[in-house]
């Protein structure tokens, strides 16, 4: 590759360079360019961050069960994603704001959500998944790459009232070959915007492999739009919070723009919708199965003496206990009736309107006479 990162980081990395900080087996090893960010990392911080991965992996698996049971009609699972969104996530200001895909149940939970925020959309019920206001988060984003261009937009007003604030967008290797996400660089960059772009790399956009989506590390393509990018193992929880912390304080010191690209692994199917064994090799999963985000943290902490089994039940019933707490809330949730969509979409009375619920109730009444 022709444009090294190192024009824009001088870190000495190349653009295919992987940053780590804690390997698979557990281990922790120095590395120039995230260590200064992790200084503040005690034993308590990081039980803290693995409580967090664990919780959240209890979620993830409690809507698979819902979605399986009826009670959901979709759900993105994000296992495997785990160090990514929580990592970068813990690193955010209260006052920062997010600006996620349809994957970051991490980042609901890390934001504040409510018990039934999680499955309130995913269910079709009335209103958004959570209040925006309250937690410092767009709604979820179906439409593949549009929140970029959101994300930019609230940065551009965040440059012009002069706020010590920074717009966050994620979304996967996938959505970097839409036009959306590119726009959202070159304006970003042209603007010198305080926005971080964060590419979850899972491997798949849906069934296609990022091999096809990209010859080269994705990394490599922000600094073409004069963008600095880092690469990093997005398994690691060490590492994404890391490489967040200095985005954030790149972006939050009107250096402009970052491109961060977590390399990570979705385990799981795209969507419930989905059937991976169609597309994905066996062997492959089982590889990354080896690279679990959790089991690299445990590992760490146990060798240290630090991660005790009253540590490991307290954080389990926390997780057992926002798992029921969460199922409690779907279950409790009163559907309106189906009419009720046709209710205040005009302010006034609209013929047109009128007759497109008049066809919706025949539709549904065929179904009682059938």
């Amino acid at each position: 590759m022709s444009l090294s990162i190192t024009r824009h980081l001088d870190t000495g990395a190349e653009p295919n360079t992987i940053l780590q900080v804690l390997t698979p087996e557990g281990t922790r090893h120095p590395d120039p360019v995230l260590d200064p960010h992790l200084g503040d990392v005690d034993d308590e911080k990081l039980r803290g961050l693995y409580r967090d991965m664990v919780v959240l992996r209890r979620i993830d698996r409690e809507g698979v069960a819902l979605q399986r049971q009826g009670q959901l009609g979709l759900w993105a699972p994000c296992e495997g994603q785990e160090a990514t969104q929580i990592g970068t996530g813990r690193a955010l200001a209260a006052k920062d704001y997010v600006f996620p895909s349809y994957r970051e149940t991490g980042l609901v939970y890390v934001r504040g959500a409510q018990p039934g925020d999680y499955v309130r959309m995913w269910r079709g019920e009335e209103g958004a998944a959570f209040d925006p206001a309250a937690l410092s988060m767009a709604p979820l984003q179906i439409i593949i790459g549009a929140q970029t261009l959101h994300a930019v937009g609230y940065a551009m007003g965040i440059k012009h009232e002069r706020a010590d604030e920074v717009a966050v967008t994620y979304f996967g290797d996938g959505a970097t070959s839409q036009g959306d996400v590119n726009e959202a660089l070159i304006f970003a960059s042209a603007f010198q915007l305080p926005v971080v772009f964060v590419c979850q790399n899972n491997h798949w956009a849906i069934s296609e492999p990022v091999t096809v989506q990209s010859r080269f590390p994705l990394a490599g393509r922000a600094p073409g739009f004069g963008i600095p990018s880092l690469r990093f193992d997005g398994n690691d929880v060490l590492a994404s919070l890391a490489a967040m912390r200095w985005a954030l304080e790149h972006a939050r010191t009107g250096q402009g723009p970052v491109f961060l690209e977590a390399v990570t692994y979705r385990m799981g199917p795209h969507t419930t919708a989905d059937d991976p064994k169609r597309y994905r090799d066996a062997d492959e999963l089982e590889l990354w199965r080896q690279r679990d985000p959790l089991t690299r943290v445990e590992a760490y902490l146990a060798a240290k003496n630090a991660l005790t089994d009253e540590h490991r039940a307290a954080i389990q019933k926390e997780a057992d206990d926002m798992a029921r707490s969460m199922r409690e809330a779907c279950l409790s949730m009163v559907t309106r009736e189906p009419l009720a969509v046709f209710d205040n979409v005009y302010s006034a009375p609209h013929p047109g309107l009128e007759a497109q619920r008049t066809a919706f109730a025949d539709y549904l009444a065929s179904f009682e006479e059938a």
